[in-house]
Parts: C-alpha cells; structure tokens; sequence
C-alpha cells in the first residue's frame, strides 16, 4: 500500500535488539565524527596553504580525531551489526 504507516515487529524483552541497535547508532556517530574530521582536513590544510592562521582548525581536528578514535574504540566492545533495515 503507497502511504501507508510501516509495521514494526515488538521484540519479546531480553532478546538483544536494543544492544544490537546501539551498535549501529555506534556506527552512525562514527560515520558523522568522519565526515566532519575530513572537513576539518581538508579546511586545516587550506588555511596552511594561504598562510592564514590555522591553530583553532587544527585544535578543532584533533578533538574530532580524538573522539572518533574513542568511538571505535567502544565499537569493538559492541556485537557486529547483524539488523537488516526496515523498508
């Protein structure tokens, strides 16, 4: 049907569907944290080349570099992704 709501399935309590999912919100901040460290990259590199000053860019990707490594680090202590997506 075109419009209609999506169904979810009710998981019976315990069965391990929150840790799984929180292992893709893992995921999805991890993806964030590197879009934005290559942004801060690509601007930092920029700044260097036009000899402008850089120092808050550089400071700002290494706090992003810092928690990305944090986060993946965390990842790893979460079971693999093994949830398809809901269509």
């Amino acid at each position: 049907m075109h419009g209609a709501a999506p169904q979810r399935k009710e998981h019976a309590p315990g069965s391990g569907d929150k840790r799984v999912r929180s292992g893709e919100d893992f995921d999805i901040i991890i993806g964030f944290l590197g879009f934005w460290a290559a942004v801060l990259l690509v601007v930092t590199v920029w700044m260097e080349l036009t000899a402008q000053p850089a120092l808050g860019w550089a400071l700002g990707l290494l706090a992003i570099l810092l928690a990305l490594y944090g986060m993946i680090r965390l990842r790893r202590r979460l079971p693999a992704r093994t949830a398809t997506r809901r269509r």
